[in-house]
C-alpha cells in the first residue's frame, strides 16, 4: 500500500510539472499573424500630488546590474515603453511625498506565446506586458 501512495504521488508531481502554463488567457484583439520583435509596456503610475512629474528608471535585467536602459518622466497615471521581447527589464519611479523619497520597483520579461486554439486564427500573443509602479 505504500508503494502504490509513493508511485501515485510521484507519477502526480511528474504530471504536475511537465505541463506548460495553461492558465494563460489570450486576448484575441492583441493577437498578430506574425511574431513581435518589440512591444510596448503599460506601466501604471500613481498620482504624484507633491510633484507634476514622477521620474522612471528602465534597467536591463535586474536592478543591481545597474545597467541603465532608459529613463523617463511622466505626469499620467500611465506611460507605455517600447522595450525588445525576452530581456528582463527593471522599472523604478521615484515619487516625492512630504520630506523624502520614495522608490517604488517592479519587473517585468515579456515573452511571445504561439496560440493556434484560442482565436479564430492561430496567432502570437505577448505576456508579461504589465508593470505595476503604483504606491500601495
Amino acid at each position: 500500500m505504500a508503494k502504490c501512495l509513493k508511485i501515485l504521488l510521484l507519477l502526480f508531481i511528474v504530471i504536475l510539472f511537465s505541463c506548460e502554463d495553461q492558465g494563460l488567457i489570450v486576448k484575441c484583439p492583441d493577437c498578430t499573424a506574425t511574431e513581435p520583435v518589440n512591444v510596448l509596456l503599460d506601466v501604471k503610475l500613481s498620482a504624484n500630488n507633491n510633484s507634476n512629474t514622477t521620474l522612471i528608471n528602465v534597467y536591463e535585467g535586474n536592478l543591481e546590474d545597474s545597467v541603465l536602459y532608459k529613463t523617463y518622466t511622466a505626469s499620467g497615471l500611465t506611460i507605455t515603453i517600447p522595450v525588445t521581447i525576452n530581456k528582463k527589464y527593471t522599472f523604478t519611479a521615484t515619487y516625492w511625498v512630504p520630506n523624502n523619497y520614495i522608490r517604488v520597483v517592479d519587473s517585468a520579461t515579456p515573452r511571445v506565446r504561439y496560440d493556434k486554439d484560442q482565436c479564430d486564427n492561430p496567432c502570437y500573443f505577448v505576456y508579461d506586458k504589465v508593470v505595476d509602479l503604483r504606491l500601495k
